[in-house]
């Protein structure tokens, strides 16, 4: 990372910059081709400092069949703060916070953990707790993305004195 003093480490405060984000962006390869696709996510963080990313989409489409071809991939969530304007216009920007990394997907097939997979989605886009039966999931694909190769990167608000 080019700016080392906005690059954020510490797996407390990434968890942070994911609870503000609703949106991820997945990017992936398609006939050697940049394809990205905003999607609403939920997420874990396992030991180890493993994030796995959880998405649910319709059963068939180019996403799905792209990440059948190939399942590297690499996402991107950004949590925009309110501008920052300057004298000089090329010091002008945004208080931001973002995570961006690179991983695996899977598509997760067992009824109880797609069931489980809804429930992290739904309660990290609503905030609240939800059940989904197995009927329900099988209406839908579920996938994660698995990374232990993600950073943080924030420009934060100086604090008012």
């Amino acid at each position: 990372m080019r700016r080392e003093d906005r690059e954020v480490t510490d797996i407390s405060v990434i968890e942070e910059i994911l609870l503000q984000c609703k949106i991820c962006h997945v990017a992936m390869v398609d006939d050697g081709l940049p394809y990205v696709v905003p999607l609403s996510y939920g997420y874990k963080i396992q030991s180890g400092n493993v994030l796995e990313l959880y998405f649910h989409s319709a059963l068939e489409g180019r996403k799905l069949d792209i990440l059948k071809r190939d399942n590297k991939v690499c996402f991107e969530m950004a949590h925009e703060g309110e501008p920052v304007h300057s004298e000089t216009p090329c010091n002008s920007g945004y208080y931001f916070a973002s995570v961006i990394g690179y991983g695996k997907t899977a598509f997760i097939e067992d009824a109880d953990e797609k069931c489980n997979a809804l429930s992290i989605m739904f309660n990290h886009q609503v905030g609240r707790e939800a059940t989904f039966t197995p009927e329900q999931a099988t209406n839908v694909c579920v996938f994660k993305i698995v990374s232990t190769d993600f950073t943080g990167k924030k420009k934060p608000k100086p604090n008012a004195e």
